[in-house]
């Protein structure tokens, strides 16, 4: 056993290795840019990727009624930075917070509900807050350049074929059925009882304000020390409409779609191609690249002192 754990100490550490020699183009090209870029704005980039595990940190402790310590939560939450852009499609994070109430004590039926509810809370606030930026600048993006002609009617079949599969599964199988049952029970008694708390509701729904937000801001930011000339209203949209496209391509912390998508959302935003290019470049070396190290290196740590 603890010969497992010490490979599973170093494990994060050697995937980021692969990650990074596989992308290794995209990261040199990356760190060209920043250093023609005005660093002012650039620390505040960096300032606001660092306050979104704070924000993550919040949401996770709105999303569950039992108390969780403060530092090992914040710690997780680094850590589990580092696992989203390891695994596909937040299974990193999950898998790592799920870990983490479990060591905390929280049961597993009631780490799955917190989890669904911080999900949900997370989709909610990034969705709502994409539509109240819209309302008030209805033009920031061109849906003409954003969406290919005709690619609409094909993504809303597919999206309808999956729901029918699932709802055909749902039906079909009892088992299933009775999981999914028991597990919506639980989070609808897990939702009930945090609501019914002020301070956890505030938790959680002013952290998955904040979360989207920060993120926003930190593209903002790296815009603004590249001179891309979009107003920032403009910026945040395309950020917005961008992640919550790209959470349906099961990528590695959305590395790879995540770009393309930004991409085409700030062209779509007002940029030009080159100057869109070079500021996700920036924007992803900051926000994932930089801290990908440090957080494998923390999620080793955890894993050794048995946090998770």
């Amino acid at each position: 056993m603890r010969q497992a754990r010490h490979v599973l100490c170093l494990l994060p550490v050697l995937l980021v290795a692969v990650v990074a020699v596989r992308h290794r183009s995209v990261l040199a090209e990356g760190l060209t840019l920043l250093r023609s870029a005005e660093w002012p704005w650039l620390l505040g980039a960096v300032g606001a990727t660092c306050l979104t595990w704070v924000a993550a940190a919040v949401t996770r402790q709105g999303a569950v009624v039992q108390r969780l310590p403060g530092r090992r939560l914040l710690a997780a939450q680094f850590a589990a930075g580092a696992a989203n852009h390891l695994l596909p499609t937040g299974l990193g994070a999950s898998a790592v917070n799920l870990r983490f109430m479990t060591v905390c004590g929280v049961p597993p039926a009631r780490s799955s509900a917190a989890l669904a509810l911080y999900l949900l809370a997370e989709a909610v606030a990034r969705l709502g807050l994409l539509a109240a930026l819209l309302l008030v600048f209805p033009h920031a993006l061109r849906p003409g350049t954003l969406v290919p002609s005709g690619a609409v009617g094909p993504l809303l079949a597919g999206l309808a074929g999956v729901a029918l599969l699932a709802a055909l599964a749902l039906l079909l199988v009892r088992r299933l059925r009775a999981a999914v049952s028991g597990f919506l029970r639980t989070a609808l008694d897990e939702a009930r009882s945090v609501h019914a708390r002020p301070a956890r509701a505030l938790a959680l729904w002013g952290g998955s304000l904040a979360f989207p937000a920060l993120q926003a801001a930190g593209l903002v930011l790296v815009g603004r020390a590249l001179g891309l000339p979009v107003p920032a209203a403009h910026l945040a949209v395309a950020y917005l409409a961008a992640t919550a496209a790209v959470a349906l391509v099961p990528t590695p912390g959305g590395i790879g779609s995540v770009e393309a998508a930004l991409v085409v959302a700030l062209v779509a935003a007002g940029g030009a191609v080159p100057a869109a290019t070079a500021v996700v470049l920036a924007y992803r070396i900051i926000t994932v690249w930089l801290p990908l190290v440090p957080g494998a290196l923390t999620l080793g740590a955890l894993v050794r002192w048995k946090v998770i």
